[in-house]
């Protein structure tokens, strides 16, 4: 059966398959590692690279001065660090802000499954295989990369900037065909309980829009302040959370916007939940305060996680 995560729901057990992150009946103790804002590696590429005109002296309508303002989570691009390649299935994590009227030129990708989530503003997507689309916050898109696809994405607006998190997520095979497919953001659905967003095409049960060819399984929320929600981890799973906006606790580890954390067992049978508290909101696009967080949850990899923290 399929598995919805509710507010401070503890002592479930649902289905064995571990793709629908099972609530457990018990609590054991997991490994939380704060990945720190600092730790992020900041990028900001010249403009032309992808295609845009150079940045204007001045734009009261941009928050920065360079076109794209890039956070990211693992070795990528011109950031290469040995130490910190991918975090399981996870090889990608870019928390990108584009400023209004820029954005990514025409460019290709194979064999990733490719999901964005947006956190505030409207992305703009068109690709090879015919699909254009304009997405807002809350949303959710992928791409099967497979063989090979081609696409753009970028920020339209003239007065308001985007941010979204990209993740690349290792495909169960290489070579698939080419696909694409989105789900558009329903804030009720995430309202201070986890929002199903992504999903494996093997969990026939589930109840996310998003699947993708992987055991990977994506989830948002949106907390007033000082509301719990909990985070089940079934045994041999594991998890890589992102506090987008205001700040979490979870456990004792306190995450602030920007921070990220790397959930593990400290057993091969470390299941159980994990308490995440909101202990700082602040005023998210749609004039709400909110603490914002993003979760990934995934197959257990023993040793998985940064080598220099």
């Amino acid at each position: 059966a399929s598995f919805s995560f509710f507010a401070k729901v503890t002592g479930i057990s649902s289905s064995s398959s571990s793709s629908s992150e099972p609530m457990c009946a018990h609590k054991a103790s997991h490994r939380i590692i704060k990945v720190p804002s600092s730790k992020l590696f900041v990028s900001e590429p010249n403009p032309s690279w992808f295609g845009n005109e150079g940045n204007p002296g001045y734009n009261p309508s941009w928050t920065e001065t360079n076109w794209l303002k890039s956070r990211f989570h693992f070795s990528f691009a011109e950031y290469n660090n040995r130490r910190n390649s991918n975090f399981g299935c996870i090889r990608v994590v870019n928390d990108d802000l584009v400023q209004p009227s820029r954005g990514f030129g025409t460019h290709p990708h194979a064999n990733q499954e490719i999901v964005t989530y947006i956190v505030e503003g409207e992305l703009t997507h068109q690709d090879s295989m015919g699909t254009k689309e304009s997405l807002g916050r809350g949303s959710v898109q992928f791409m099967t990369a497979g063989t090979g696809v081609r696409h753009s994405e970028h920020n339209l607006s003239e007065d308001k900037p985007l941010r979204f998190i990209q993740t690349w997520i290792t495909p169960s095979r290489n070579n698939l065909p080419p696909n694409y497919g989105s789900s558009v953001g329903d804030e009720a659905m995430r309202w201070n309980q986890w929002q199903h967003l992504v999903s494996s095409v093997n969990n026939k049960g589930t109840e996310a829009t998003v699947q993708i060819n992987q055991d990977c399984n994506a989830y948002s929320s949106e907390l007033e302040m000082g509301k719990t929600i909990t985070v089940p981890i079934s045994e041999g799973r594991m998890a890589y959370m992102i506090a987008l906006e205001g700040s979490v606790k979870v456990g004792d580890v306190v995450l602030e916007r920007h921070d990220a954390a790397e959930i593990t067992p400290l057993s091969s049978e470390g299941n159980g939940v994990l308490d995440v508290t909101s202990v700082a909101v602040e005023k998210a696009e749609h004039g709400k305060d909110v603490a914002h967080v993003l979760l990934f949850a995934m197959q257990h990899v023993p040793g998985a996680g940064r080598g220099d923290l």
